[in-house]
């Protein structure tokens, strides 16, 4: 698969390992080229100029950036990625007066697919750390990559990503599902915020219900 990441930071340098090392064609940007061009020579990614020049040529779109610059990336990859499945890899995550917090009442993938109106957004990969997004397999245990979205055929093509890399993957439904999976993403950092914690640890649902037969009808 053709798979256009904007971001040159621990999740775009993760998502482009662990794609290239399964296969994909992975297309990189960064506004900082330096640090793109460093991660397309350690993966074997291609480089590109600009965002719009790395989603023009992709069969799914991954902007791995801060959410406070998704306007800005929507803004410029809107036409080149209309009709593709954008995939949402963002999380939220505050601080008031009892520590972490978050406002679980919308996610930000509902706020892209608003900045994104052509293209279907797909929520995958924001409750791993960037160390499980290239090795799915902690402490011996296979990691679970959870997507939700609301259109069959993109989600179906990222659960394909999520599983090509490692991951049991598991379709958790519409788009909406997304403010859960912030929300375990939160709980994750919190608790290594708050008891110093390695950043290794991920999510495994146990005896989860198979929702392959859903994901097969989507294909």
């Amino acid at each position: 698969m053709q798979v256009a990441i904007i971001g040159a930071g621990n999740v775009g340098k993760a998502l482009a390992t662990s794609l290239r090392r399964a296969g994909h064609t992975v297309t990189i940007t960064s506004r900082d080229r330096a640090d793109a061009a460093r991660i397309a020579a350690e993966t074997g990614a291609r480089l590109a100029s600009t965002s719009a020049a790395a989603a023009a040529d992709a069969e799914v779109v991954i902007p791995a950036v801060p959410f406070s610059e998704l306007p800005e990336v929507a803004g410029e990859i809107a036409s080149a990625a209309a009709g593709k499945p954008v995939v949402d890899v963002t999380n939220r995550i505050a601080f008031g007066s009892n520590g972490p917090e978050i406002d679980g009442t919308s996610s930000n993938a509902e706020t892209l697919a608003a900045l994104l109106p052509m293209s279907p957004i797909v929520k995958a990969f924001n409750t791993l750390f960037a160390t499980n997004q290239v090795d799915p397999i902690a402490e011996g245990v296979q990691l679970d990559g959870l997507v939700a979205g609301d259109d069959p055929t993109a989600k179906a093509k990222v659960l394909d990503l999520v599983e090509s890399i490692g991951l049991h993957p598991i379709d958790v439904g519409p788009l909406v599902r997304a403010r859960q999976l912030e929300g375990l993403a939160f709980l994750n950092m919190a608790l290594n915020i708050e008891h110093a914690g390695a950043w290794q640890s991920g999510w495994k649902l146990v005896a989860a219900p198979d929702t392959s037969a859903a994901e097969e009808g989507a294909r």
